[in-house]
């Protein structure tokens, strides 16, 4: 069951609830629909981290447990996946989604020097943030979508294996009279 796969690798709830930075989220942070492991949390919580990690932002993370606290999905998972964008994977991400914005917007394609620097983003980031911002929705609505798709599939799988070997055991166990 994934439910068991994705307990093994998150922080249990009372850590994240005492967690001071979460604090900005008040009283909803102990709402148990945000710590629940079901196809429909998971599968949001999937969308919500993939969309927030393709988003050109600082703090990440912050946007990730305010959009699952908005939108009612696992809050552990969404700000887990976040971190799919980190300082190794920025680069890339970055520069794919600048490239897509640029193609999307019909822009020439300019050089792309990119770096996590005040000076870049005051000089340079002007004639960068359209398509990267256009490239960077488009792509984390794609990869959001397409991991939604895939964990709701997943999930059914897992549970219709899950239904045929409890079925077939039963089938099995039974005495013959």
């Amino acid at each position: 069951m994934p439910r068991r796969l994705i307990r093994k690798y998150l922080p249990s709830p009372a850590s994240i609830k005492n967690n001071r930075s979460l604090n900005v989220l008040g009283s909803r942070i102990h709402d148990p629909n945000l710590w629940h492991l079901n196809r429909r949390s998971v599968s949001g919580a999937v969308f919500v981290g993939l969309f927030v990690a393709f988003m050109p932002i600082p703090f990440q993370m912050v946007l990730a447990a305010v959009l699952a606290v908005a939108f009612n999905v696992n809050l552990p998972l969404s700000t887990c996946l976040v971190w799919i964008s980190n300082p190794l994977t920025y680069w890339p991400i970055f520069y794919f989604a600048y490239k897509l914005g640029t193609l999307v917007l019909g822009l020439p394609d300019g050089e792309f020097n990119f770096e996590l620097s005040w000076r870049w983003l005051k000089e340079d980031f002007g004639g960068f943030w359209q398509p990267l911002l256009t490239g960077s929705l488009i792509s984390g609505l794609f990869f959001g979508l397409a991991g939604f798709s895939l964990m709701r599939l997943y999930w059914r799988l897992m549970v219709t294996k899950r239904w045929q070997q409890r079925h077939k055991k039963k089938t099995t166990q039974q005495p013959n009279d």
